[in-house]
């Protein structure tokens, strides 16, 4: 890359970076839309203070100027994959202004999306590494509802994953140096400029995110950061013929694991899929974190140290999809591995869980009986043990 091509790079994180921190600091202007969707009360809420959720703005708006700082063939083809977010990001910042748009509405505005860029882009998935399947994926009527559909997937599984402190940016980020070197390996400049494009972007929001989160993605945010980075998969499949889309799969491995299983989760209980929960892989770790080391009352600590300790499992399946960018038959046998490690290591989880809860009856009688200033936060503590106790038995 030439210092020309830095330039839109280094202005993506500048922009994103001021953004993200006029976000941060006009929040008392802006606050009483977090504090009017309630998030705190959400069964899902993984935080202790209203945060703003307007972090997505910011990264597109890094994006955009990035954009128009490009003077390169790839910065069109980038320009429109970004302009094709317009409708997922617009539905998702209602969401964030408190308007309420249901979980249907929101994938309805993902798959707009992937249509826009369908249309402008003129590319789809094609191929998925699998015998027979792919002489149906030649027929566009095929191809093109299913690339729409993975593509949704992915933005709302960015989604689910968003209001962890850092774990839906650091994701991206993995993500996106996953697609740089892969492109880097196959010597595509284009494609490695537009994931570094976003790797400056998120990373200025990150600042704002991690430890302490100041502002999230929110669903604008989360939502276009899953189309975008899908669809920079996608054209890397098309543009490079010895890439496996198994191998692609593995670099978005750990938000899709984690939405499948928990689809897989509601449906065998009996709850619709987009029903939220509390029994997500990293919720799971912060909930023990907080229960067996840190007490209910560190959550500060609690959530930026979840992010850290499921880096380097979010990182491992990255790594192998780029090391066997080219090999089909061993990308599916490391993704069949790790999807057996990610579902053992979860069911692992749960079991512990539940076997922990059988202790809680004569806890409970410890805690009435000591009558000691310690039993508001040992209450506390148990309390937790019983969300734990809950998670063991809905598994």
């Amino acid at each position: 890359m030439t210092s020309g091509e830095w330039i839109p790079i280094i202005t993506a994180f500048s922009v994103s970076l001021l953004s993200a921190a006029l976000v941060a600091w006009t929040r008392d202007h802006h606050i009483s839309l977090v504090l009017r969707r309630n998030d705190l009360r959400a069964v899902q809420a993984s935080h202790c203070t209203p945060t703003p959720r307007l972090g997505g703005l910011a990264v597109l708006a890094g994006l955009t100027a990035g954009a128009l700082l490009a003077s390169q063939d790839t910065a069109h083809l980038w320009s429109l994959i970004l302009a094709s977010a317009a409708p997922v990001a617009l539905a998702g910042l209602a969401e964030d202004l408190g308007f309420r748009i249901p979980p249907a509405g929101r994938l309805a505005a993902a798959a707009l999306s992937s249509v826009v860029a369908i249309a402008t882009l003129q590319i789809w998935l094609t191929r998925l590494d699998i015998p027979g399947l792919d002489l149906i994926m030649v027929w566009s009527i095929v191809a093109i509802p299913f690339s729409i559909f993975s593509v949704m997937g992915v933005c709302n599984a960015f989604n689910l994953i968003d209001g962890m402190n850092g774990l839906s940016g650091f994701t991206g980020v993995a993500t996106a140096l996953g697609l740089a070197a892969v492109a880097l390996q196959a010597e595509d400049p284009g494609l490695v400029w537009m994931a570094l494009l976003l790797v400056s972007a998120l990373v200025g929001f990150l600042i704002f995110n991690y430890p302490q989160a100041r502002i999230f993605l929110g669903d604008a945010g989360a939502y276009a950061l899953g189309h975008l980075l899908a669809w920079v998969g996608i054209l890397s499949i098309s543009r490079i013929d010895e890439l496996t889309p198994w191998a692609v799969l593995l670099i978005f491995f750990w938000p899709v694991a984690d939405t499948l299983l928990a689809i897989w989760r509601r449906r065998t209980a009996g709850r619709p899929s987009d029903e939220p929960d509390r029994l997500h892989f990293h919720q799971l770790v912060m909930r023990a974190l907080e229960i067996l080391i840190l007490g209910r009352q560190a959550r500060r600590v609690a959530n930026p140290l979840t992010t850290l300790i499921l880096l380097p499992m979010i990182a491992a399946p990255i790594t192998a999809g780029v090391l066997l960018w080219d090999h089909p038959l061993a990308a599916f046998a490391a993704l069949a591995a790790f999807g057996t490690l990610f579902i053992a290591t979860y069911m692992t989880g749960m079991t512990l869980a539940a076997r922990r809860g059988r202790y809680l009856p004569s806890l409970r009688a410890r805690i009435r009986a000591a009558n000691a200033p310690w039993t508001t936060a040992r209450t506390q503590e148990a309390r937790g043990e019983l969300d734990l106790e809950e998670a063991g038995e809905r598994a």
